[in-house]
């Protein structure tokens, strides 16, 4: 291979670009030719095509008929780009894209990838991100967002739309902010997770979860939140049948809640502040509920201690100022 000092990086050839999965297996720390190399311009074809690439750059391409074309790679640098197939981007490390979009048909696309980095994608498949860690995703778009997210840690969302039930099971560490989500059961079994400035549009959300923080936001769906513990919501917007319920330590600060009926069953640790009306409450197990007022109060003594919850009314934001 041509020397890199002074002058622009080689190209890859058609005829490796064109290699056969033999070859790539035969070579597992990468072949000689996708190292340091520049993909620009290339429609790819076949099994593993760049298996095992290091510090390779990908521009204006196609990755076709295939299955797993980069995997195993470290170092890329991917722009303006499609995968139209499956399992592009499995087991990779330090991987930049910029641009481009993975179709419907690259399912499962990005499987135990660490350090990966997409800005302005449209990742239409559905099942991507996998078990892999140290995850940033900035303007994408996931119209087909099932199953994605799944036990991945370290995540990093910014300005994302994402449509599709299960999104982000059992993730850790997730920070999103002006996330744009409309799909049942978000978030489930997820831990350490803050939100601030979004949309969620979700039934069953944020249940069986650990440690969430929730910022100006406003969540839509019924069952929010349930059998979870330590989840704060602080000046959100909350429209939910039966939500807030089974939970060990909820904070509310500031929030609306729209039409909610049948909140706080089974709660402890509550330590809610509601602007305006709540329509009804049932059977919290213990702690303080502060609203402007409350349309029906159910309490069963043979259930919860009625002593172990203290229920003012008349509570607004300029009495605590």
């Amino acid at each position: 291979m041509a020397s890199l000092r002074g002058g622009r990086p080689p190209t890859v050839d058609a005829m490796t670009l064109t290699a056969s999965p033999s070859t790539a297996a035969e070579a597992p720390g990468g072949c000689p030719d996708h190292v340091g190399s520049v993909v620009d311009h290339r429609r790819l074809t076949g099994e593993r095509a760049l298996y095992a690439s290091r510090d390779l750059t990908i521009a204006h391409s196609t990755f076709a008929d295939g299955e797993s074309p980069l995997k195993e790679s470290r170092g890329l640098r991917i722009s303006d780009t499609v995968f139209e197939w499956k399992y592009p981007l499995w087991y990779c490390r330090d991987v930049s894209v910029t641009g481009g979009a993975l179709l419907e048909t690259a399912r499962s696309g990005i499987w135990y990838t660490d350090d990966i980095r997409l800005d302005g994608t449209l990742v239409a498949a559905p099942k991507t991100f996998r078990r892999g860690r140290g995850i940033s995703l900035r303007r994408v778009d996931l119209p087909h967002a099932e199953e994605t997210l799944w036990s991945c840690r370290e995540i990093t969302l910014e300005d994302v739309n994402a449509t599709g039930d299960y999104f982000a099971k059992d993730a850790a560490g997730v920070t999103a902010e002006r996330l744009r989500l409309t799909g049942n059961y978000a978030f489930d079994g997820a831990r350490d997770v803050t939100v601030r400035d979004s949309v969620l549009l979700s039934k069953d959300a944020f249940w069986n979860c650990e440690n969430v923080v929730v910022e100006n936001s406003m969540i839509v769906g019924e069952y929010l939140g349930w059998n979870s513990r330590n989840v704060t919501f602080v000046d959100c917007t909350i429209q939910s049948l039966q939500g807030l319920c089974y939970i060990d330590g909820l904070v509310l600060r500031g929030c609306r809640l729209l039409d909610t009926t049948l909140a706080f069953e089974y709660c402890r640790g509550i330590d809610a502040e509601v602007i305006g009306h709540l329509d009804s409450l049932t059977d919290p197990a213990d702690g303080v509920i502060r609203a402007g007022s409350i349309g029906e109060q159910i309490i069963h003594p043979d259930r919860v201690d009625p002593a172990a919850t203290r229920i003012e009314t008349g509570w607004s934001p300029q009495a605590v100022a």
